[in-house]
């Protein structure tokens, strides 16, 4: 039996492979005002806005790649039993060929139907690009296959059940300032070793051991891999 790693992943995970990150200093968020492009309200009031938003990250995907950190977590498949929980709308982690991942926050990739949310439809490379009134065959408007602010997180508590499980558990790439994902450090078992991969200081919100790696996600990660084989 494979013990079960499970890694929660945030924006800076992803950055070194020249994607924005939200919240720091020239993200998007500094562009893009969040109540206009992140909230069910911004939606209501103009979507096509909105769908203009998503659409050009849909076309920055296209331009990057995944980093060696995504690799060498999807390398340690061979080892462990790899979960990997992100905060992240990318799709790196699967181009990487990490094959468990769960998206707290909803995949870029994908658009599902505003009166039937279990009606999710995965869009191709060359549609990336949805329209503001666009619909499915249904006749239902389509809309990004995002949590926004102040949307329920459907997939918390599948991710609450996998960190119950877990017998490594990191943290790599995020703030730890967003609720519920920040959370999930509280159901990590009281045995469990707890790793923190990140450049940054990051304030820990439980009283616990950790062990952290101050570097990016992909000296992190190998320098993790190095350590787990130890």
């Amino acid at each position: 039996m494979k013990k079960k790693l499970v890694v929660l992943t945030g924006a800076g995970m992803s950055v070194e492979s020249g994607l924005s990150t939200f919240r720091d200093s020239g993200g998007l968020w500094d562009r893009y005002p969040v109540e206009d492009v992140a909230t069910p309200e911004g939606w209501e009031r103009n979507p096509a806005l909105v769908q203009e938003f998503y659409n050009k990250r849909r076309k920055e995907l296209l331009t990057v790649e995944p980093n060696k950190g995504h690799f060498g977590l999807a390398a340690l498949e061979k080892d462990y039993d790899v979960t990997v929980i992100t905060q992240n709308v990318d799709n790196l982690h699967e181009r990487a060929e990490s094959t468990h991942v769960i998206h707290l926050h909803g995949e870029l990739t994908k658009v599902r139907s505003t009166k039937n949310e279990n009606r999710i439809y995965e869009l191709s490379p060359d549609h990336y690009e949805i329209k503001a009134d666009e619909t499915d065959r249904y006749g239902d408007r389509l809309r990004p296959h995002i949590v926004w602010f102040g949307e329920a997180v459907p997939m918390i508590e599948p991710a609450i059940e996998i960190t119950e499980e877990a017998d490594i558990f990191v943290v790599i790439g995020t703030s730890l300032n967003v609720y519920p994902a920040a959370g999930l450090l509280r159901y990590v078992r009281p045995q469990v070793p707890i790793y923190l991969i990140d450049p940054k200081e990051v304030k820990v919100p439980v009283d616990r051991s950790v062990r952290v790696i101050q570097k990016g996600a992909s000296e992190g990660v190998a320098e993790l891999i190095a350590l787990l084989r130890r």
